[in-house]
């Protein structure tokens, strides 16, 4: 029997019951990666598909990067190119809501298929290396004398870096439509900006900026978690008297019309992955937090982030 002829039999006594879901391992893994390479997206695809091949979960794994509108181009094209496809998969987080609250998509990320949330950390504020301010409170200082000569660098409109710089405003008595948001179109070209000095500052997951910060390529000023994270000396807003806690996550959907078996095989598969080795050295590395949902749990976290995201934005003057 010819290989592909021996997969596809494999895949239709899963799906019949003639085989343990659990023997089930997806031949090829297609992941979108609805941003631009170096952020916090491509990092945990590229993290996730590692642990995968390490794990023999899957055969091999390919990437497919598409950057843009908060995620809302990769989410597009995966949700046209991709369905009923039980091989594919999407990266996607609390950034993609930010992004669909303030740009209205014509895809829903309800046509995907929701299979699980991974991970969970907090973002950094830094300035360039060559800045004239040193903490976030010079920055305050120059932000409340002329809010529009502070440029604001981060990932699309509506991710989590321009939710909390809109936040800042509101506690400093600044109007936060008057915050100089600069978009990009991913974490990678985000970092660019910064390490170039043409942002005045800029924000982005740690794991994202932590290797420019121990390089001392940029100043870390505030970190958005309660408490500072470990191993890290670089303050919270809130030890800085700004009283804003906000978090990222990121999850990953399947493709759109997969069937209840091929939605518990890949959640099988993502199970597994992040109990390898391989998973909790890129936690470690990364300074990510796990924070493994599936189920209707994961689909209510969901639906609970909307509304508290755009609850958030509401408030912060954002729409």
């Amino acid at each position: 029997m010819r290989r592909d002829a021996f997969l596809k039999s494999m895949a239709a006594l899963a799906v019949t019951g003639g085989l343990p879901l659990s023997a089930m391992a997806a031949s090829n893994i297609k992941m979108m990666i609805p941003a631009n390479p170096g952020g916090g997206w491509d990092t945990t695809g590229r993290a996730l598909g590692k642990a995968m091949l390490d794990g023999k979960v899957a055969e091999t794994v390919t990437f497919d990067n598409k950057g843009g509108a908060a995620g809302a181009l990769g989410l597009a094209q995966f949700v046209n190119a991709s369905k009923g496809d039980p091989n594919a998969i999407m990266v996607m987080g609390a950034v993609m809501l930010g992004g669909i609250i303030t740009g209205k998509p014509p895809v829903s990320l309800s046509a995907a298929t929701p299979l699980a949330r991974l991970t969970s950390e907090y973002n950094a504020f830094v300035l360039p290396a060559n800045s004239p301010f040193k903490t976030m409170k010079d920055v305050i200082e120059q932000f409340k004398k002329d809010p529009g000569s502070v440029k604001w660098g981060g990932g699309s409109r509506g991710s989590t870096e321009h939710i909390c710089a809109a936040m800042i405003a509101r506690e400093v008595g600044i109007d936060a439509t008057k915050v100089n948001y600069v978009a990009f179109r991913g974490g990678g070209e985000a970092t660019a900006a910064i390490l170039g000095g043409n942002v005045t500052i800029g924000g982005g997951g740690y794991s994202e900026l932590s290797e420019y910060i121990n390089a001392g390529k940029m100043r870390g000023i505030a970190v958005t978690s309660g408490a500072r994270l470990k191993g890290v000396n670089i303050p919270t807003l809130k030890e800085q008297g700004i009283n804003i806690e906000i978090g990222n996550w990121r999850g990953v959907y399947g493709a759109p019309g997969i069937s209840a078996e091929q939605r518990k095989v890949l959640v099988e598969l993502l199970l597994k992955a992040v109990k390898t080795k391989s998973w909790a050295e890129s936690l470690e590395k990364n300074n990510w937090t796990p924070a493994v949902l599936t189920g209707p749990e994961f689909e209510k976290f969901v639906d609970d982030d909307f509304a508290a995201l755009r609850a958030i934005m509401v408030k912060s003057g954002m729409i």
